[in-house]
């Protein structure tokens, strides 16, 4: 199966005047099922539609966009696997000079806000038509939410796009039945379709009313209660449609879509996929982002794991759903025929690896708790912890012809492992699938900042790595844990920090990468950032603002860098912690070192005077010819040495160079340059 066309001469060469969809992206054109622009297009192909690709377009003009010509149901827009704004920028709002998602890894092939600005150059194309846009960037401002980079609340982003529809969540479902209703001709303000949003001149029966958008930008407590609501609503199975006024209209979120049941996930990565980019990416290095995946299998989706700083309840939803033991193995299998492959799967997995099922039988029928966690502060006494199945399914694949290793490389959750009452999985994930370390996410060791990502205790992490370790000696292998740690999230004090850089030393813990808090839109932790208030309980959470308080916090993750040094020493007064400036074993870091005096002065010796000619080399005297011929002064150090000529060609250099011959200055001179 070849890839979709990405010109109108491909488009022409398939016997199409005029493409049903024009799928515009903000990524490079990657068919690959870790892609959701992969997955969408070949499912839409699958039910007969004409899709054509337009990855990247030159969005300074409309030219791009009139490629294929006006398409016959509408154009469907993403900003690509995740928003473009956190593409563009880190956590301290610095530009990125990396876009593993583009060509050779190279930035700038996309906009700020892409979907918005996509949309306008279509609106300027081609007027009405209709758009349909989704992915990460759609879903989850899908609301007024809270814009880091602007430091503001933002209306929705289908507001702000013009666009027609949202879907918002994976979209395989949803696509199909917004694609039926177009070609049907229907009004798009009726539509109902799960997991859709759209703009409506009044307010639908039976749907929530939530604060609106004017409310929620002025008022802090209303924007916590309003994205509460809408956490809570979230749930395909008892979650209600939403109605959030924007000034004289009225968006309206449907109620989620159900999660593909098995079948259907299998269906899905049954797809004629290339697995591959496309080969006008060939001249500049490819894609980078399918290195890490290309040879990965997508097992699972939605996650109960529910950590405070996760989009995922408001993409994926909170109910696991698999894909068959026979389709992952079959996939292991196609794997093994691809060019490149060596041998060995990255990663089985999705969201967390080692959750193949729903939480509890009641999710199924009743949805997940509206009001409590799976796992958090407790695990739940309805969790069902059985790793039986993955296990089976990694030992047939690491059983296949070709295969000589299978790792895990997506997040473990180390509390739910602990529940499993079987050691199997520990036993076989230490001895078959991991590569000499194994990532892990504590996050954090403090009480109060962990009340507030959601994660467990330090005493859970203790335990796993106790055992993690234990199974390690069994074996006789050196494998260790990589464990993740945050900074600066909302409710972490600078105490909290020091009490985690504490941790870190205690236990010999040297992370060489942290992550600072990144306020991204669709979490309940950016809710917190925003507010200032936690909206689960509505009491107040303190926020590490300031870049001067986060650059503490961060280096404290990693005081013994000499670098971080008088970062960890201002945090430490600002705290009144100077105790733990000293040579003891619970100190953070040392003194500063004082100058040495000079041996001379000590004992009782006058330092010589300087020579005259001394004195001149050290004022720059020291003269060479014009023509950078040899030295007609060379000035002499106390030991007799030649001082070095203040010239290009010997700064840096030793002393004897200053006495070589023009040549070989000359030849330093170009190297240089």
């Amino acid at each position: 199966m070849a890839f979709l066309p990405v010109t109108a001469e491909e488009m022409r060469a398939r016997g199409w005047e005029e493409p049903d969809f024009v799928y515009v992206t903000g990524d490079a054109y990657v068919d690959h099922p870790s892609f959701g622009l992969a997955i969408i297009s070949r499912v839409l192909e699958a039910h007969g539609y004409r899709v054509a690709m337009l990855p990247q377009p030159d969005w300074h003009t409309c030219a791009d966009f009139t490629r294929f010509g006006r398409p016959r149901l509408g154009f469907l827009v993403t900003a690509g696997v995740i928003d473009s704004m956190v593409n563009h920028y880190t956590a301290a709002k610095k530009p990125r000079s990396q876009d593993a998602y583009s060509p050779g890894g190279q930035a700038g092939h996309r906009p700020d806000r892409a979907t918005i600005v996509y949309c306008n150059r279509i609106r300027e194309a081609y007027g009405n038509v209709p758009i349909a846009i989704g992915g990460v960037e759609a879903s989850l401002r899908r609301f007024a939410h809270y814009d880091y980079w602007d430091d503001r609340v933002r209306n929705s982003i289908l507001v702000d796009s013009g666009a027609d529809v949202l879907m918002f969540g994976m979209g395989e479902r949803v696509i199909l039945e917004v694609a039926q209703w177009l070609a049907e001709g229907q009004p798009v303000e009726k539509m109902r379709i799960p997991g859709t949003c759209v703009m409506a001149h009044a307010p639908e029966e039976g749907y929530i009313a939530i604060p609106s958008a004017e409310e929620v930008a002025r008022d802090k407590q209303a924007y916590a209660r309003a994205f509460l609501e809408q956490y809570r609503q979230q749930d395909p199975i008892i979650g209600k449609g939403l109605c959030q006024p924007h000034g004289n209209r009225y968006l309206l979120q449907n109620p989620p879509d159900k999660p593909l049941s098995t079948s259907e996930l299998d269906a899905v990565y049954r797809l004629p996929f290339e697995r591959a980019y496309h080969p006008m990416y060939e001249k500049d290095g490819g894609i980078p982002a399918l290195e890490e995946v290309q040879f990965s299998i997508a097992a699972t989706r939605g996650c109960f794991g529910a950590c405070s700083f996760c989009a995922l309840t408001f993409h994926q939803g909170r109910i696991v759903s698999a894909r068959s033991r026979k389709s992952i193995v079959e996939e292991g299998k196609l794997l093994t025929h691809l060019p490149g492959f060596k041998g060995y799967i990255h990663d089985v997995g999705g969201p967390t690896a080692n959750f193949r099922r729903p939480a509890c039988e009641k999710q199924l029928q009743k949805g997940a708790c509206p009001n409590r966690q799976c796992l958090f502060p407790q695990p739940c006494k309805n969790i069902r912890a059985d790793h039986a199945e993955f296990v089976g399914i990694l030992r047939e694949l690491r059983a296949l012809p070709g295969v000589k290793k299978v790792f895990i490389r997506s997040g473990i959750r180390y509390d739910y492992l602990l529940l499993d009452k079987s050691p199997a999985f520990l036993r076989e994930l230490t001895e078959h699938h991991v590569s000499g370390q194994l990532k892990v996410a504590p996050e954090h060791v403090s009480a109060n900042a962990l009340s507030m990502m959601g994660k467990p205790g330090p005493q859970v992490f203790e335990e796993f790595r106790r055992r993690f370790e234990a199974e390690n000696w069994r074996l006789g292998k050196k494998q260790y844990l990589v464990p993740y740690f945050m900074s600066s999230h909302p409710g972490c004090t600078l105490e909290d920090a020091i009490e985690l850089a504490l941790y870190l030393r205690r236990e010999n813990m040297r992370p060489e990468q942290v992550q600072d808090f990144y306020p991204t839109p669709g979490t309940l932790s950016t809710a917190m950032y925003y507010t200032g208030l936690d909206p689960r309980t509505m009491q107040r959470v303190y926020v590490p603002r300031s870049p001067s308080e986060k650059a503490m916090q961060r280096a404290l993750l990693q005081a013994s860098r000499p670098e971080n040094r008088a970062l960890v020493l201002r945090a430490l007064r600002q705290a009144g912690r100077m105790d733990l400036v000293g040579y003891g074993k619970g100190c953070l870091i040392a003194p500063e070192k004082r100058a040495a005096p000079d041996a001379r002065f000590s004992q009782g010796k006058k330092p010589a005077k300087r020579a005259a000619h001394t004195r001149g080399a050290e004022k720059g005297q020291e003269k060479t010819s014009a023509r950078g011929g040899k030295l007609s002064h060379q000035a002499l150090s106390p030991d007799g040495k030649h001082f070095p000529a203040r010239g290009r060609s010997n700064a840096g250099k030793g002393a004897n160079q200053a006495s070589r011959a023009s040549k070989h200055r000359l030849a330093h001179d170009r190297k240089r340059d």
